[in-house]
């Protein structure tokens, strides 16, 4: 199982919450909601995202979700990624959360060293495995604290951030940063942004990774995940990702915590349920926004790297390492992987994959 160590913060934990200066590093969707619920919480708060971004974000924010929850910022204090790059001097910085994805990580590390004082906590946001460590190796003398986040987050209009689906955000924590992480967690939780802490984030993150294992499956279906999931055969093709998982999470003695309304064994047998029973015994599964889609899909469309590699990939990885072979999520990979480099090749958009052809795809020798 991968971890790290985590340095002590007993520091942190005298001081008041509210008067700590956090900055979002690397806000795109999930940081701009996450920036904006601090603040509306009472945290000195920056945002640092691309100028695109930043403009979209001068006339502040709403937030809203599939709750019919609401709330607007009037002002947010954005630093764009330009004039970070551009500035030698950075202030004191007390938390960061880092919300990037898997793919910039490497370079978000680069980029954030100025801001990094010796007693700055770090929080990563990232979906999949080793981030936390790969940030940990860069400030060894830094506490570093993962987070699970488990919802998404679409882009209504410029400014308006919708939560689209269910999840508690949840924040590691270890002997030496329980009162902080426990404050924190007590100040932020919301109905907006529900809030908890787990001192087993390793196998957290490792139920979390089953079910982001259809991230893969919505973009190359090219459809929102609702409808994805209302179709047998797509689903078919997600049980057999997370029973890879499952394999390679038993090999490995990891026991996955239960985060959805029935236990991690047990999902790949509801999904491949027929249409009519699924919609009864799976309905808190399927409460879904109709419109949300995943960050995979977002950039596939868009022609961005994508995170397959620290997601499907991470079985492939893994199950090597304990001798077990992934078929079907190397078969995913490989597609992504092919559909990104035409899409390059071409400039435009592929078709989308039928649930039956996807199937076909995964289960032919």
């Amino acid at each position: 199982m991968s971890g790290q160590t985590i340095q002590s913060i007993e520091h942190i934990s005298v001081q008041f919450e509210h008067k700590q200066e956090h900055l979002v590093f690397g806000a795109g969707l999930i940081g701009c909601y996450l920036g904006a619920v601090l603040i509306d919480r009472g945290y000195c708060c920056r945002l640092v995202c691309r100028p695109k971004i930043g403009d979209q974000l001068k006339q502040g924010v709403t937030l809203t979700d599939y709750n019919q929850h609401q709330v607007q910022i009037s002002a947010l204090n954005i630093i764009s990624s330009d004039e970070l790059a551009q500035s030698k001097a950075a202030s004191r910085i007390d938390v960061l959360w880092l919300t990037v994805k898997c793919t910039g990580v490497a370079q978000a590390v680069l980029d954030m060293a100025p801001l990094i004082a010796k007693d700055t906590l770090i929080l990563c946001c990232q979906n999949g495995l080793g981030s936390g460590s790969t940030v940990q190796q860069a400030f060894p003398n830094n506490p570093v604290l993962r987070v699970m986040v488990p919802f998404n987050v679409m882009a209504v209009s410029p400014g308006h951030f919708f939560r689209g689906s269910q999840g508690d955000l949840s924040i590691e924590q270890t002997p030496s940063t329980q009162a902080w992480v426990e404050q924190l967690v007590a100040n932020l939780d919301c109905p907006l942004l529900p809030t908890t802490s787990t001192s087993q984030m390793s196998a957290l993150l490792w139920a979390k990774l089953q079910l982001n294992l259809s991230n893969s499956v919505c973009a190359l279906a090219d459809i929102p995940v609702k409808a994805m999931l209302e179709q047998r055969d797509y689903r078919r093709v997600i049980a057999l990702l997370m029973a890879e998982l499952l394999a390679v999470a038993d090999q490995l003695q990891i026991v996955l915590p239960k985060v959805t309304a029935v236990p991690a064994h047990k999902i790949p047998w509801i999904l491949k349920l027929p249409n009519f029973i699924f919609t009864r015994v799976a309905n808190k599964m399927i409460a879904v926004d109709p419109k949300v889609r995943t960050s995979m899909w977002w950039d596939l469309s868009q022609g961005k790297p994508t995170e397959i590699d620290h997601l499907n990939g991470a079985i492939v990885t893994h199950g090597q390492a304990v001798g077990l072979t992934c078929p079907a999520n190397e078969k995913i990979v490989a597609l992504i992987h092919q559909i990104s480099n035409q899409d390059k090749l071409k400039g435009m958009h592929l078709p989308p994959i039928s649930a039956q052809t996807l199937l076909q795809l995964l289960t032919s020798r």
